[in-house]
């Protein structure tokens, strides 16, 4: 039989442990659960030895970002597929099981996510991963239930299954061996749009990912770093030009410095609605990208680029959002 392993990477999630832990151990059935501490100052490894010490912790000396993180903790996991999920989700009863039993099925798959909700309002979906994490032609991501900063109420109106751009790390099952040949998540993004960076590579080598809503999990978000902190905007914004220097196929390349001109009119926006310190991040995303450049194209040059163009749901994201008012997924094709 294949063995799954969930990991949960902790960094100073102690009150997500006690709050979700104990749901997870008993909606998980006999799958192993273990914690890979990412360096957490704070006393969750001592909650979890006092309260859980059958559960395996994997304890990292410094905080490596959910990139290195993960990377570092799954070279010490033996299994046939990884279950990644946040600390600060709640998982159904048997969630895990549909999302095994395809990548059993399928093994042209890498990766498969379940329906993901909002913890704070399960009738509506959750931002990071929602019903299936799409990517427009500049390198943009959203969801089926979530555009930008618009979030759809689930009325079932993505209860089918489909193949997507890319898993949501928040929760995802994903095949260990294609993690591994691939070399895991680009710890240079330290956090966010890894799991797209991680999918977009393996797409190029032939494999499919999938979201299935025959699992549903409900997901907090910002649990580490939250969603208003400009932290959280720098990085988004650098890791989007470094994926996209990455990935594209070296005709496309030009499609970066107009990127960055898209990002700088979205700083505005930032700075407008947002505060300074939005557009300031935003600023430095696009510095660092240009000062580190010669580094990131050194990365990209360790990959095979095979000649691949993708099929994209909607060219721009962010043009039918903005410009022609279409905030749902299902409007950006009428």
């Amino acid at each position: 039989m294949s063995v799954t392993a969930i990991v949960i990477l902790n960094y100073n999630g102690i009150d997500f442990l006690k709050k979700y832990l104990g749901i997870l151990i008993k909606t998980s059935g006999n799958y192993e659960i273990i914690i890979a501490d990412n360096g957490s100052t704070d006393s969750s490894l001592d909650w979890l030895k006092k309260n859980h010490s059958e559960i395996r912790a994997i304890v990292l000396k410094e905080n490596n970002g959910y990139a290195g993180g993960y990377n570092l903790a799954l070279k010490e996991v033996a299994a046939d597929y990884y279950a990644l999920i946040n600390s600060d989700v709640e998982t159904t009863l048997n969630w895990l099981d549909p999302l095994v039993d395809f990548l059993e099925e399928h093994p042209d798959y890498s990766a498969v996510q379940p329906k993901i909700l909002d913890q704070n309002d399960p009738s509506k979906f959750e931002h990071a991963g929602a019903a299936g994490g799409q990517l427009d032609a500049w390198g943009y991501p959203f969801c089926r239930g979530r555009i930008f900063d618009t979030i759809e109420n689930d009325r079932g109106q993505y209860d089918d299954a489909i193949d997507v751009f890319w898993t949501s790390g928040a929760c995802m099952v994903i095949r260990a061996e294609d993690f591994n040949d691939i070399g895991g998540f680009d710890a240079d993004f330290f956090a966010h749009m890894e799991e797209i960076d991680l999918c977009w590579r393996l797409a190029m080598k032939g494999k499919k990912f999938r979201y299935s809503p025959k699992s549903t999990v409900h997901h907090v978000g910002g649990g580490t770093l939250a969603a208003s902190h400009p932290q959280k905007t720098y990085l988004n914004f650098r890791n989007g030009l470094v994926m996209l220097l990455k990935n594209l196929p070296k005709k496309q390349l030009i499609k970066i410095p107009l990127r960055m001109i898209f990002d700088l009119a979205a700083a505005f926006l930032f700075w407008k609605h947002q505060g300074f310190g939005h557009f300031k991040a935003v600023c430095k995303a696009e510095l660092d990208f240009i000062l580190n450049l010669r580094k990131y194209w050194r990365n990209r040059s360790q990959h095979a680029h095979p000649k691949i163009s993708f099929e994209h749901p909607v060219e721009s994201v962010a043009l039918q959002y903005f410009l022609f008012n279409k905030k749902t997924y299902k409007e950006l094709n009428q």
